[in-house]
Protein backbone atom coordinates (compact mmCIF):
# COMPACT_ATOMS: atom_id res chain seq x y z
CA UNK A 1 0.00 0.00 0.00
CA UNK A 2 1.64 3.41 -0.97
CA UNK A 3 1.39 6.52 0.83
CA UNK A 4 2.17 9.82 0.02
CA UNK A 5 5.82 11.11 0.67
CA UNK A 6 4.50 13.58 3.12
CA UNK A 7 3.69 9.85 5.15
CA UNK A 8 6.86 9.66 6.89
CA UNK A 9 7.46 13.50 7.63
CA UNK A 10 4.43 14.01 8.97
CA UNK A 11 4.15 11.03 11.05
CA UNK A 12 7.16 10.60 12.11
CA UNK A 13 9.06 7.70 13.06
CA UNK A 14 6.16 4.68 14.03
CA UNK A 15 8.82 1.88 15.27
CA UNK A 16 10.14 4.47 17.92
CA UNK A 17 10.58 2.53 20.85
CA UNK A 18 7.70 1.91 23.67
CA UNK A 19 7.85 2.57 27.31
CA UNK A 20 8.16 5.43 29.77
CA UNK A 21 8.88 9.04 28.85
CA UNK A 22 7.27 8.46 25.58
CA UNK A 23 4.35 10.48 24.14
CA UNK A 24 1.31 8.21 24.70
CA UNK A 25 0.25 7.78 20.29
CA UNK A 26 -3.21 8.41 19.41
CA UNK A 27 -4.38 7.71 15.66
CA UNK A 28 -7.33 9.68 14.67
CA UNK A 29 -9.38 7.61 11.65
CA UNK A 30 -12.51 10.21 10.90
CA UNK A 31 -14.77 9.03 7.89
CA UNK A 32 -15.62 11.02 4.59
CA UNK A 33 -17.96 13.64 6.15
CA UNK A 34 -16.98 16.99 7.55
CA UNK A 35 -19.27 16.78 10.31
CA UNK A 36 -17.23 13.60 11.33
CA UNK A 37 -13.74 14.72 10.17
CA UNK A 38 -13.55 18.30 12.15
CA UNK A 39 -14.76 17.40 15.98
CA UNK A 40 -12.68 14.36 15.38
CA UNK A 41 -9.43 16.73 14.83
CA UNK A 42 -10.84 19.03 17.76
CA UNK A 43 -10.62 16.03 19.75
CA UNK A 44 -7.12 15.23 18.43
CA UNK A 45 -6.02 18.40 19.28
CA UNK A 46 -7.81 19.05 22.55
CA UNK A 47 -5.96 15.74 23.75
CA UNK A 48 -2.41 17.04 22.50
CA UNK A 49 -3.06 20.28 24.48
CA UNK A 50 -4.18 18.81 27.35
CA UNK A 51 -1.01 17.18 28.14
CA UNK A 52 1.38 18.81 25.90
CA UNK A 53 4.98 16.92 25.68
CA UNK A 54 2.78 13.53 26.56
CA UNK A 55 0.42 12.98 24.00
CA UNK A 56 1.00 12.93 20.29
CA UNK A 57 -1.95 12.86 17.78
CA UNK A 58 -1.73 12.02 14.38
CA UNK A 59 -5.08 12.28 12.12
CA UNK A 60 -5.44 9.38 9.21
CA UNK A 61 -6.96 11.18 6.36
CA UNK A 62 -6.68 11.87 2.72
CA UNK A 63 -5.62 13.76 0.59
CA UNK A 64 -7.96 16.29 0.24
CA UNK A 65 -9.67 15.75 3.62
CA UNK A 66 -6.36 16.56 4.88
CA UNK A 67 -6.64 20.01 3.49
CA UNK A 68 -9.74 20.78 5.16
CA UNK A 69 -8.02 20.39 8.42
CA UNK A 70 -4.79 22.02 8.03
CA UNK A 71 -5.54 25.40 9.42
CA UNK A 72 -6.61 23.35 12.66
CA UNK A 73 -3.67 21.18 12.69
CA UNK A 74 -1.24 24.43 12.03
CA UNK A 75 -2.44 26.47 14.59
CA UNK A 76 -2.19 23.52 17.31
CA UNK A 77 1.54 22.80 15.64
CA UNK A 78 2.53 26.76 16.74
CA UNK A 79 1.08 26.19 20.13
CA UNK A 80 3.63 23.98 20.70
CA UNK A 81 1.68 20.74 20.62
CA UNK A 82 1.97 17.39 18.81
CA UNK A 83 -0.47 17.28 16.39
CA UNK A 84 0.80 15.18 13.03
CA UNK A 85 -1.13 14.34 9.93
CA UNK A 86 -0.37 10.97 7.84
CA UNK A 87 -1.95 10.95 4.35
CA UNK A 88 -3.35 8.08 2.47
CA UNK A 89 -4.90 7.90 -1.26
CA UNK A 90 -8.55 8.38 -1.26
CA UNK A 91 -10.21 4.58 -3.18
CA UNK A 92 -10.75 5.27 -6.18
CA UNK A 93 -14.86 4.89 -6.65
CA UNK A 94 -15.26 6.85 -9.59
CA UNK A 95 -15.00 10.12 -8.55
CA UNK A 96 -13.77 13.22 -9.54
CA UNK A 97 -10.39 14.59 -8.29
CA UNK A 98 -10.49 16.55 -4.69
CA UNK A 99 -14.16 14.72 -4.02
CA UNK A 100 -13.49 12.88 -1.46
CA UNK A 101 -16.35 13.58 1.03
CA UNK A 102 -20.46 13.78 1.54
CA UNK A 103 -19.76 17.44 1.37
CA UNK A 104 -18.05 17.61 -2.10
CA UNK A 105 -19.94 14.77 -4.14
CA UNK A 106 -23.03 15.06 -5.96
CA UNK A 107 -26.24 13.74 -4.46
CA UNK A 108 -25.92 10.82 -6.68
CA UNK A 109 -22.69 10.18 -6.37
CA UNK A 110 -23.16 10.05 -2.36
CA UNK A 111 -23.35 5.82 -2.44
CA UNK A 112 -19.62 6.26 -3.68
CA UNK A 113 -18.48 7.78 -0.75
CA UNK A 114 -20.35 5.03 1.59
CA UNK A 115 -18.23 3.03 -0.64
CA UNK A 116 -14.75 4.42 -0.43
CA UNK A 117 -15.43 4.00 3.59
CA UNK A 118 -15.44 -0.20 3.08
CA UNK A 119 -13.10 -0.11 0.58
CA UNK A 120 -10.47 1.74 2.77
CA UNK A 121 -9.88 -1.33 5.42
CA UNK A 122 -7.01 -2.43 3.87
CA UNK A 123 -5.46 1.49 3.49
CA UNK A 124 -6.07 1.23 7.65
CA UNK A 125 -5.21 -2.09 8.86
CA UNK A 126 -1.77 -1.65 6.97
CA UNK A 127 -1.25 1.63 8.41
CA UNK A 128 -1.99 0.48 11.77
CA UNK A 129 0.45 -2.51 11.48
CA UNK A 130 2.85 -0.44 10.32
CA UNK A 131 3.04 2.63 12.64
CA UNK A 132 1.76 0.62 15.73
CA UNK A 133 -0.16 3.60 17.48
CA UNK A 134 -0.40 3.30 21.32
CA UNK A 135 -4.50 3.55 20.63
CA UNK A 136 -6.60 3.99 18.24
CA UNK A 137 -9.60 6.49 17.76
CA UNK A 138 -11.72 5.64 14.89
CA UNK A 139 -14.94 6.69 13.57
CA UNK A 140 -18.66 4.79 13.55
CA UNK A 141 -18.16 3.10 10.39
CA UNK A 142 -14.79 1.72 10.74
CA UNK A 143 -15.84 -1.42 12.91
CA UNK A 144 -12.56 -3.62 11.54
CA UNK A 145 -10.08 -1.19 13.99
CA UNK A 146 -11.32 -3.11 16.50
CA UNK A 147 -10.17 -6.48 14.85
CA UNK A 148 -6.41 -4.89 14.88
CA UNK A 149 -6.41 -3.25 17.79
CA UNK A 150 -6.65 -6.88 18.92
CA UNK A 151 -4.13 -8.03 17.16
CA UNK A 152 -1.98 -5.19 18.00
CA UNK A 153 -2.96 -5.24 21.49
CA UNK A 154 -3.97 -1.44 22.20
CA UNK A 155 -7.00 0.03 22.88
CA UNK A 156 -9.53 1.09 19.82
CA UNK A 157 -11.92 3.74 20.97
CA UNK A 158 -15.40 4.31 18.64
CA UNK A 159 -15.76 8.64 18.49
CA UNK A 160 -19.52 8.88 18.15
CA UNK A 161 -19.95 12.86 16.56
CA UNK A 162 -23.44 12.16 17.83
CA UNK A 163 -25.27 12.68 20.75
CA UNK A 164 -25.68 9.79 23.52
CA UNK A 165 -29.89 11.05 22.33
CA UNK A 166 -30.10 9.99 19.47
CA UNK A 167 -28.06 7.01 19.69
CA UNK A 168 -30.06 5.43 22.05
CA UNK A 169 -33.10 6.22 20.50
CA UNK A 170 -31.60 4.18 17.14
CA UNK A 171 -30.53 1.42 18.87
CA UNK A 172 -33.75 0.44 20.52
CA UNK A 173 -35.56 1.27 16.95
CA UNK A 174 -33.20 -0.74 15.37
CA UNK A 175 -34.22 -3.82 18.03
CA UNK A 176 -37.96 -3.35 16.34
CA UNK A 177 -37.14 -2.73 12.94
CA UNK A 178 -38.70 -5.76 11.86
CA UNK A 179 -42.26 -4.64 13.42
CA UNK A 180 -41.35 -0.60 11.94
CA UNK A 181 -40.91 -2.10 8.09
CA UNK A 182 -44.48 -4.06 8.77
CA UNK A 183 -45.97 -0.90 9.34
CA UNK A 184 -43.76 1.65 7.51
CA UNK A 185 -46.91 1.54 4.52
CA UNK A 186 -49.61 3.10 6.57
CA UNK A 187 -49.69 6.78 6.29
CA UNK A 188 -49.35 8.62 9.97
CA UNK A 189 -47.94 5.87 11.50
CA UNK A 190 -46.37 6.64 15.00
CA UNK A 191 -44.27 4.75 17.14
CA UNK A 192 -42.78 5.29 20.84
CA UNK A 193 -39.04 4.67 21.63
CA UNK A 194 -38.75 1.84 23.31
CA UNK A 195 -36.37 2.02 26.69
CA UNK A 196 -35.70 5.10 26.72
CA UNK A 197 -35.36 6.71 30.65
CA UNK A 198 -36.99 10.21 31.47
CA UNK A 199 -40.50 11.21 28.66
CA UNK A 200 -42.00 9.29 26.06
CA UNK A 201 -40.24 10.26 23.20
CA UNK A 202 -42.53 10.01 19.87
CA UNK A 203 -41.33 9.85 16.23
CA UNK A 204 -43.85 9.17 13.13
CA UNK A 205 -42.44 6.23 10.72
CA UNK A 206 -41.65 8.56 7.74
CA UNK A 207 -39.30 10.99 9.93
CA UNK A 208 -37.08 7.67 11.00
CA UNK A 209 -33.76 7.34 9.61
CA UNK A 210 -33.77 5.44 6.04
CA UNK A 211 -31.92 2.19 7.89
CA UNK A 212 -34.62 1.53 10.16
CA UNK A 213 -37.53 1.49 7.27
CA UNK A 214 -35.25 -0.40 4.02
CA UNK A 215 -32.48 -1.93 3.71
CA UNK A 216 -29.07 0.03 3.01
CA UNK A 217 -25.58 0.12 4.00
CA UNK A 218 -26.40 1.46 7.69
CA UNK A 219 -28.96 -1.88 8.17
CA UNK A 220 -26.41 -4.11 7.62
CA UNK A 221 -23.62 -3.48 8.85
CA UNK A 222 -25.35 -1.71 12.35
CA UNK A 223 -24.97 -4.89 14.37
CA UNK A 224 -21.59 -5.65 13.64
CA UNK A 225 -21.02 -1.78 14.14
CA UNK A 226 -22.53 -2.07 17.09
CA UNK A 227 -20.91 -5.29 18.49
CA UNK A 228 -16.83 -3.66 17.93
CA UNK A 229 -17.97 -0.65 19.64
CA UNK A 230 -19.13 -2.89 22.67
CA UNK A 231 -15.85 -4.86 21.99
CA UNK A 232 -13.93 -1.94 22.09
CA UNK A 233 -12.00 -0.01 25.20
CA UNK A 234 -14.43 2.56 24.82
CA UNK A 235 -16.59 5.44 23.43
CA UNK A 236 -15.87 8.91 22.83
CA UNK A 237 -19.03 11.17 22.68
CA UNK A 238 -19.14 14.73 21.59
CA UNK A 239 -21.63 16.17 24.00
CA UNK A 240 -21.68 17.48 27.41
CA UNK A 241 -23.11 15.49 30.50
CA UNK A 242 -25.90 18.73 31.45
CA UNK A 243 -27.10 18.30 27.77
CA UNK A 244 -28.31 14.93 27.81
CA UNK A 245 -29.29 13.55 30.92
CA UNK A 246 -30.27 11.17 32.28
CA UNK A 247 -29.19 9.58 28.74
CA UNK A 248 -25.64 10.03 29.02
CA UNK A 249 -25.72 7.44 32.68
CA UNK A 250 -27.99 5.11 30.45
CA UNK A 251 -25.37 5.06 27.60
CA UNK A 252 -22.66 4.19 29.77
CA UNK A 253 -25.09 1.50 31.14
CA UNK A 254 -25.64 -0.54 27.94
CA UNK A 255 -23.43 0.97 25.05
CA UNK A 256 -19.63 1.51 26.12
CA UNK A 257 -17.00 -0.27 28.60
CA UNK A 258 -16.11 3.15 29.18
CA UNK A 259 -17.82 6.40 28.53
CA UNK A 260 -16.04 9.71 27.85
CA UNK A 261 -18.30 12.84 27.40
CA UNK A 262 -15.74 15.39 26.22
CA UNK A 263 -17.78 18.29 24.35
CA UNK A 264 -18.81 20.90 22.97
CA UNK A 265 -15.36 19.80 20.93
CA UNK A 266 -15.75 23.55 19.38
CA UNK A 267 -15.41 26.33 21.28
CA UNK A 268 -15.99 30.10 20.23
CA UNK A 269 -12.88 31.69 19.69
CA UNK A 270 -11.04 33.60 16.93
CA UNK A 271 -9.12 30.04 16.10
CA UNK A 272 -12.90 29.25 14.67
CA UNK A 273 -12.99 31.05 11.82
CA UNK A 274 -11.12 28.50 9.09
CA UNK A 275 -11.95 25.45 11.04
CA UNK A 276 -12.76 22.80 8.68
CA UNK A 277 -12.14 24.81 5.64
CA UNK A 278 -11.76 28.54 4.31
CA UNK A 279 -14.44 30.44 5.33
CA UNK A 280 -16.00 33.91 4.58
CA UNK A 281 -15.57 36.16 6.90
CA UNK A 282 -16.78 38.93 5.36
CA UNK A 283 -19.78 37.98 7.13
CA UNK A 284 -18.87 38.32 10.58
CA UNK A 285 -18.12 42.13 9.39
CA UNK A 286 -21.68 42.50 8.12
CA UNK A 287 -22.72 41.11 11.79
CA UNK A 288 -21.37 43.66 13.52
CA UNK A 289 -23.10 46.14 11.98
CA UNK A 290 -26.38 44.70 13.03
CA UNK A 291 -28.28 45.36 16.50
CA UNK A 292 -27.74 42.90 19.24
CA UNK A 293 -29.86 39.32 18.49
CA UNK A 294 -31.46 40.69 15.52
CA UNK A 295 -30.30 38.48 13.44
CA UNK A 296 -31.53 34.67 12.15
CA UNK A 297 -29.01 32.88 11.02
CA UNK A 298 -29.54 29.59 8.16
CA UNK A 299 -27.73 26.83 7.43
CA UNK A 300 -28.36 23.65 6.63
CA UNK A 301 -25.30 21.81 7.07
CA UNK A 302 -22.82 20.71 4.48
CA UNK A 303 -24.48 17.50 3.53
CA UNK A 304 -28.50 17.49 2.86
CA UNK A 305 -29.77 19.22 0.22
CA UNK A 306 -32.99 21.34 -0.77
CA UNK A 307 -35.08 20.79 -3.82
CA UNK A 308 -34.77 24.11 -6.06
CA UNK A 309 -38.21 25.24 -5.72
CA UNK A 310 -37.89 24.37 -1.46
CA UNK A 311 -35.29 26.82 -1.55
CA UNK A 312 -37.42 29.65 -3.62
CA UNK A 313 -40.09 29.10 -0.56
CA UNK A 314 -36.93 29.50 1.98
CA UNK A 315 -36.03 32.63 -0.04
CA UNK A 316 -39.34 34.22 -0.20
CA UNK A 317 -40.08 33.73 3.54
CA UNK A 318 -37.00 35.11 4.76
CA UNK A 319 -37.63 37.96 2.84
CA UNK A 320 -41.22 37.97 4.08
CA UNK A 321 -40.00 37.86 7.79
CA UNK A 322 -38.61 41.89 7.30
CA UNK A 323 -35.90 39.87 9.61
CA UNK A 324 -32.14 40.89 9.46
CA UNK A 325 -30.80 37.07 8.13
CA UNK A 326 -27.04 35.35 7.20
CA UNK A 327 -28.09 32.48 5.08
CA UNK A 328 -25.43 30.06 4.01
CA UNK A 329 -25.88 27.99 0.71
CA UNK A 330 -24.05 25.49 -0.24
CA UNK A 331 -21.95 26.44 -3.45
CA UNK A 332 -23.68 23.74 -5.73
CA UNK A 333 -26.80 24.61 -5.15
CA UNK A 334 -26.37 28.31 -6.18
CA UNK A 335 -24.60 27.04 -9.60
CA UNK A 336 -27.70 26.87 -11.33
CA UNK A 337 -29.22 29.91 -10.63
CA UNK A 338 -32.59 28.31 -9.20
CA UNK A 339 -32.28 28.51 -5.85
CA UNK A 340 -33.82 31.92 -5.28
CA UNK A 341 -36.71 34.00 -7.00
CA UNK A 342 -35.35 36.45 -10.07
CA UNK A 343 -34.04 39.88 -8.35
CA UNK A 344 -34.09 38.71 -4.88
CA UNK A 345 -30.99 39.10 -3.66
CA UNK A 346 -31.34 43.07 -5.12
CA UNK A 347 -34.15 43.19 -2.63
CA UNK A 348 -33.26 41.91 0.40
CA UNK A 349 -29.88 43.79 -0.08
CA UNK A 350 -28.34 45.12 3.10
CA UNK A 351 -30.97 43.28 5.05
CA UNK A 352 -29.60 40.05 4.44
CA UNK A 353 -26.75 38.15 3.17
CA UNK A 354 -26.34 35.68 1.37
CA UNK A 355 -23.07 33.00 2.32
CA UNK A 356 -21.99 30.43 -1.12
CA UNK A 357 -19.64 27.65 0.66
CA UNK A 358 -18.65 27.65 3.82
CA UNK A 359 -19.11 29.86 6.89
CA UNK A 360 -17.41 30.16 9.94
CA UNK A 361 -20.36 29.01 12.30
CA UNK A 362 -18.97 28.72 15.69
CA UNK A 363 -18.26 32.42 15.15
CA UNK A 364 -21.22 33.41 13.59
CA UNK A 365 -23.33 31.80 16.47
CA UNK A 366 -20.94 33.55 19.27
CA UNK A 367 -21.06 36.94 17.57
CA UNK A 368 -23.98 39.21 19.58
CA UNK A 369 -25.85 40.17 16.45
CA UNK A 370 -27.23 36.56 16.12
CA UNK A 371 -30.91 36.01 17.68
CA UNK A 372 -31.79 32.75 16.16
CA UNK A 373 -30.44 29.51 14.20
CA UNK A 374 -33.08 28.19 11.83
CA UNK A 375 -31.00 24.67 11.41
CA UNK A 376 -31.14 21.25 10.09
CA UNK A 377 -30.55 19.76 13.50
CA UNK A 378 -27.39 18.03 12.54
CA UNK A 379 -25.43 17.01 15.85
CA UNK A 380 -22.51 19.57 15.15
CA UNK A 381 -25.53 22.71 14.87
CA UNK A 382 -27.34 21.10 18.05
CA UNK A 383 -24.32 21.11 20.26
CA UNK A 384 -22.97 24.28 18.58
CA UNK A 385 -25.98 26.58 19.49
CA UNK A 386 -26.19 25.21 22.82
CA UNK A 387 -22.68 25.70 23.72
CA UNK A 388 -23.14 29.38 22.10
CA UNK A 389 -26.73 29.93 23.87
CA UNK A 390 -28.23 30.36 20.87
CA UNK A 391 -32.38 29.01 20.43
CA UNK A 392 -32.98 27.18 17.26
CA UNK A 393 -36.19 26.97 14.88
CA UNK A 394 -35.98 23.03 13.67
CA UNK A 395 -36.34 21.97 10.13
CA UNK A 396 -34.78 18.55 10.49
CA UNK A 397 -33.92 16.53 7.04
CA UNK A 398 -32.52 13.34 7.31
CA UNK A 399 -30.97 10.75 9.17
CA UNK A 400 -31.20 11.59 13.07
CA UNK A 401 -31.81 14.93 12.72
CA UNK A 402 -35.46 13.83 13.31
CA UNK A 403 -34.66 12.65 16.40
CA UNK A 404 -32.14 15.40 17.78
CA UNK A 405 -35.36 17.79 17.51
CA UNK A 406 -37.07 16.21 20.00
CA UNK A 407 -33.90 16.69 22.06
CA UNK A 408 -34.06 20.47 21.29
CA UNK A 409 -37.53 21.13 21.28
CA UNK A 410 -38.70 18.92 24.19
CA UNK A 411 -35.93 17.26 26.32
CA UNK A 412 -33.35 20.32 26.50
CA UNK A 413 -36.36 22.69 24.95
CA UNK A 414 -34.19 25.43 23.52
CA UNK A 415 -36.22 25.53 20.47
CA UNK A 416 -39.12 25.35 18.46
CA UNK A 417 -40.44 24.11 14.68
CA UNK A 418 -40.06 25.69 12.27
CA UNK A 419 -43.79 24.53 10.71
CA UNK A 420 -46.03 21.85 12.42
CA UNK A 421 -48.03 21.05 9.33
CA UNK A 422 -47.90 18.25 6.64
CA UNK A 423 -45.81 15.24 7.11
CA UNK A 424 -42.16 15.30 6.91
CA UNK A 425 -39.50 12.65 5.98
CA UNK A 426 -36.59 11.70 4.34
CA UNK A 427 -37.27 9.43 1.95
CA UNK A 428 -38.55 10.56 -1.60
CA UNK A 429 -42.72 10.61 -1.66
CA UNK A 430 -42.98 10.99 2.03
CA UNK A 431 -42.92 14.74 2.68
CA UNK A 432 -46.76 15.70 1.50
CA UNK A 433 -45.50 19.69 0.57
CA UNK A 434 -42.47 22.03 0.55
CA UNK A 435 -42.88 24.30 4.04
CA UNK A 436 -44.60 27.60 2.60
CA UNK A 437 -43.06 31.09 2.16
CA UNK A 438 -45.66 32.02 4.91
CA UNK A 439 -44.61 29.97 7.65
CA UNK A 440 -41.39 30.42 7.08
CA UNK A 441 -42.21 34.16 7.63
CA UNK A 442 -44.37 33.97 10.44
CA UNK A 443 -41.72 31.47 12.48
CA UNK A 444 -38.66 33.97 11.62
CA UNK A 445 -40.45 37.00 12.68
CA UNK A 446 -42.02 35.74 15.91
CA UNK A 447 -38.71 34.44 16.80
CA UNK A 448 -36.86 37.50 16.44
CA UNK A 449 -39.11 40.14 17.63
CA UNK A 450 -39.83 38.30 20.87
CA UNK A 451 -42.31 36.92 22.76
CA UNK A 452 -43.11 34.53 25.57
CA UNK A 453 -42.10 31.34 23.43
CA UNK A 454 -38.38 33.25 22.29
CA UNK A 455 -38.09 34.41 26.08
CA UNK A 456 -38.64 30.47 27.47
CA UNK A 457 -36.35 28.74 24.78
CA UNK A 458 -33.49 32.15 24.46
CA UNK A 459 -33.32 31.61 29.04
CA UNK A 460 -33.01 28.26 28.44
CA UNK A 461 -30.57 28.58 25.58
CA UNK A 462 -27.98 30.84 28.25
CA UNK A 463 -28.41 28.27 30.75
CA UNK A 464 -27.17 25.63 28.81
CA UNK A 465 -24.14 28.02 27.55
CA UNK A 466 -23.17 28.43 30.97
CA UNK A 467 -23.09 24.84 31.43
CA UNK A 468 -21.34 23.64 28.45
CA UNK A 469 -18.76 26.82 29.16
CA UNK A 470 -18.40 24.96 33.28
CA UNK A 471 -18.02 21.69 31.40
CA UNK A 472 -15.11 22.13 29.76
CA UNK A 473 -13.54 24.57 32.47
CA UNK A 474 -11.27 23.46 34.50
CA UNK A 475 -12.38 20.53 36.94
CA UNK A 476 -15.87 20.84 34.69
CA UNK A 477 -17.65 17.10 33.50
CA UNK A 478 -15.99 17.19 30.18
CA UNK A 479 -12.57 18.29 31.11
CA UNK A 480 -12.29 15.67 33.63
CA UNK A 481 -13.52 13.63 30.98
CA UNK A 482 -10.81 14.10 28.66
CA UNK A 483 -7.90 14.19 31.12
CA UNK A 484 -9.53 10.36 32.46
CA UNK A 485 -9.16 9.39 29.00
CA UNK A 486 -5.53 10.41 28.72
CA UNK A 487 -5.13 8.52 32.00
CA UNK A 488 -6.30 5.52 31.26
CA UNK A 489 -4.40 5.18 28.01
CA UNK A 490 -1.73 5.73 29.24
CA UNK A 491 -2.33 3.24 32.30
CA UNK A 492 -3.41 0.77 29.40
CA UNK A 493 0.09 0.94 27.77
CA UNK A 494 1.74 0.69 30.68
CA UNK A 495 0.08 -2.76 31.52
CA UNK A 496 1.24 -3.89 28.30
CA UNK A 497 -2.24 -6.30 28.17
CA UNK A 498 -4.78 -6.54 25.32
CA UNK A 499 -7.60 -3.83 25.94
CA UNK A 500 -10.31 -5.31 23.36
CA UNK A 501 -12.34 -8.00 23.56
CA UNK A 502 -12.07 -10.45 20.21
CA UNK A 503 -14.98 -9.87 17.56
CA UNK A 504 -15.75 -12.05 14.38
CA UNK A 505 -14.40 -9.88 11.57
Amino acid sequence: MATTAATTRDAGDAAAASGAGRRLRVFFLPSFARGHLIPQTDLACLMAAARPGEVEATMVVTLANAALIAPTVARAAAAGHAVRVLRHPFPDVGLGDGVECLATAPAHDAWRVYHAMELVQTTHESLLREHRPDAIVSDVPFWWTTVVAAELGVPRLTFHPVGVFPQLAMNNLFKMRADIIRISSAPGTVVSVPGLPGQEITIPVSELPSFLVQDDHLSKSWEQIKASQLAGFGVIVNTFVDLEQPYCEEFSRVDARRAYFVGPLAQPSCSTVHRGGDSNVDCLSWLSTKPSRSVVYVCFGSWARFSASQSRELALGLEASNQPFLWVVRSNDSDDGQWAPEGWEQRVAGRGMVVRGWAPQVAVLAHPSVGAFLTHCGWNSVLEAASTGVPVLTWPLVFEQFINERLVTGVAAFGARVWEGGTRGERAGEAETAVPAEAIARAVAVFIEGGAQRDGVEARARELAGRARAAVGENGSSWRDIHRLIDDLVQARASGLPQESPIKA
